[in-house]
């Protein structure tokens, strides 16, 4: 199955692991992985180290460079902790703040890391108990630390962990910082490694953090006396999915003025296994059932969950039709873009500074919301350390809302990520806003569409695991980046953008331009003759490669919306096949 010349590189990078500077533990399961008949596991564990990307690490659990452990997880501590002491050697104790989710290990990785900080002279702040990923942000900006750490895989399977990496302002690592870094990791050799604490420099994080974060949580709000008439009426049914929010949430909904919090009482159980769901993805309508179903028994108006590190968010409601339905992230984000905009300006709020970011991929109907209110739209690669990017970059403006197809939203800037508690109480705010002119959420998507125009989103995915399965992902992009097809479903190719080259191709004129960004990303969007829009790009977190669609229709008057919606997804379909993905 493996080539002669693969075994022996991994072979030899895991003998290495039976040496004295690992415990007998790992040494013992290295063994175990050399002495057995199928080799298939060794590979995976050795064949390359578990990359430190820009975003940090994340990958299945285990002995091995490929493999999130102790080892692996302390190279990365001890090369941020060296970059640390190197840009801020003036600070008279640099500090970082640690936080973790649910999963299996998350609270000894954490601990390893705070262990690590505090061996390295780094004052560590650790959060006494799992919380969710913005909290951590947030307290980073509040305790003016230089950097922060999360142990977390978001919505990865149970099998998977990670380690996220931020900076000062509460984002993630952008460059040159995340460059840096990874430079540092490079030149980690795990006997460098100090695993000795020094218990003076770890303090930590309790409920008083909690209610500073959900009071600003709360400066969020824009509810009028008649939405804030239906706080009592209206009733949420909220999921965790067994994760960090299972106390945040409601205590943020509680702060708002909301009372009718149902939950779901065996998704409230923390279990880094996620028993009652496939996947802990909230984008998934499968992990959202056991919670609509108990909407539909209460009788409920909406439904919302976050993911097991809190930092997306997922909504279902009752369609046209009455059936409960998931509203995408592409749509939440329209809504929750929608509402901030016209309550702002029904507040006085609004302001010629005022702007709002999103990711490439994600729907071009929130530019076309903001802009028809003189409102600046921002477009970013995918990851919100690119909407922080933004937001440092516009320093002399208002940002006020900014989001992308994938569940999340950051609906405030003090916590420079993705951010499900708050998300989810401006969620409930526009729920009963809706209520209070009796409609439904999904009615009030129909409103925008008749307002801004209409258009359609999809995502789907292809994996392909392992050492040939990269391999694969790359020859794909390759393949689109040699062979552009001039039509995709009879329409015709107006331009195509290039971000690991930074052009856009006009190609009637076949004239090349630059795109203006700092780092180039390896994405393709192909934009048509009938206004559809299709990116694709391999995860950086997960074995996969992803495709984007939007396509846009006309919404008049004469024709149903079914029929709209139906037309727009035969349109998806058929760019599918037409593209040949399988």
């Amino acid at each position: 199955m493996f080539s002669s010349d693969i075994i022996e590189s991994v072979k030899k990078n895991a003998e290495k692991w039976l040496g004295q500077s690992f415990d007998t533990n790992t040494r013992e399961q290295v063994k175990a992985l050399l002495d057995a008949d199928d080799q298939t596991e060794l590979v995976e564990s050795f064949y390359k180290n578990l990359e430190f990307g820009t975003g940090g690490l994340r990958g299945i659990m285990g002995v091995g460079i490929n493999r999130m452990n102790k080892y692996t997880v302390g190279a990365a501590t001890q090369a941020l902790a060296n970059y640390l002491n190197k840009v801020f050697a003036d600070e008279e104790q640099i500090s970082i703040c640690i936080g973790y989710d649910c999963r299996h290990n998350s609270k000894f990785f954490a601990q390893t890391v705070a262990d690590i900080f505090s061996a390295n002279g780094i004052l560590a702040y650790m959060f006494e108990d799992l919380r969710p990923t913005p909290e951590m942000s947030f307290a980073i900006r509040h305790l003016s630390c230089q950097s922060g750490v999360i142990i977390t895989a978001s919505h990865n399977p149970k099998e998977y962990n990670g380690y996220k990496a931020y900076w000062n302002d509460g984002s993630q690592l952008v460059p040159p910082h995340d460059r840096n870094v990874i430079e540092e990791v490079s030149k980690i050799k795990y006997e460098d490694i100090k695993f000795d604490a020094n218990p003076d420099l770890i303090k930590y994080l309790a409920e008083d953090m909690d209610k500073l974060y959900l009071d600003t949580v709360k400066t969020l709000s824009l509810a009028d006396s008649s939405s804030k008439e239906y706080f009592d009426k209206l009733k949420i049914v909220f999921t965790p999915l067994h994760g960090t929010t299972y106390k945040l949430v409601p205590d943020s909904l509680r702060n708002f003025g909301f009372t009718n919090i149902i939950n779901v009482p065996e998704q409230d159980v923390i279990d880094g296994d996620f028993p009652t769901v496939w996947s802990a993805n909230p984008e998934e309508p499968a992990a959202l059932k056991m919670a609509v179903d108990k909407a539909i028994e209460t009788d409920a108006d909406i439904v919302m969950a976050c993911d097991p590190d809190g930092d997306r968010i997922g909504v279902a409601a009752k369609n046209l039709q009455g059936e409960w339905e998931i509203i995408n992230g592409n749509q939440t984000a329209i809504l929750l873009t929608y509402y901030i905009i016209e309550r702002r300006r029904d507040l006085g709020l609004s302001s010629n500074k005022d702007f709002i970011v999103k990711t490439i991929v994600t729907s071009e109907l929130l530019k076309e919301i903001a802009e028809k209110n003189n409102i600046r739209c921002f477009d970013v690669y995918t990851g919100f350390k690119w909407i922080a990017d933004a937001i440092r970059d516009n320093s002399e403006l208002n940002y006020i809302g900014g989001g992308e197809e994938s569940f999340g939203y950051m609906p405030g800037k003090f916590t420079m990520d993705k951010d499900g508690v708050s998300s989810c109480s401006l969620m409930a705010e526009l729920a009963a806003m809706a209520k209070s002119e009796n409609k439904s959420l999904f009615e009030l998507l129909k409103d925008i569409y008749k307002k801004y125009g209409y258009s359609k989103e999809k995502m789907v995915y292809i994996v392909r695991e392992g050492l040939k399965g990269a391999e694969e992902i790359t020859n794909i992009m390759e393949e689109y980046r040699n062979n552009t097809p001039k039509y995709i479903n009879n329409s015709e190719l107006i331009f195509v953008k290039d971000y690991s080259t930074l052009e856009l191709l006009d190609v009637k004129n076949n004239k090349k331009t630059r795109l203006n960004y700092k780092t180039k990303s390896n994405v393709l969007q192909f934009f048509l003759a009938d206004g559809s829009k299709i990116s694709v790009r391999p995860s950086g977190t997960e074995p996969k490669i992803k495709y984007y669609f939007e396509v846009k229709e006309d919404y008049n008057s004469v024709q149903s919306f079914d029929t709209l919606e139906q037309n727009a997804e035969i349109k998806i379909q058929n760019i599918i096949k037409s593209m040949n993905i399988e």
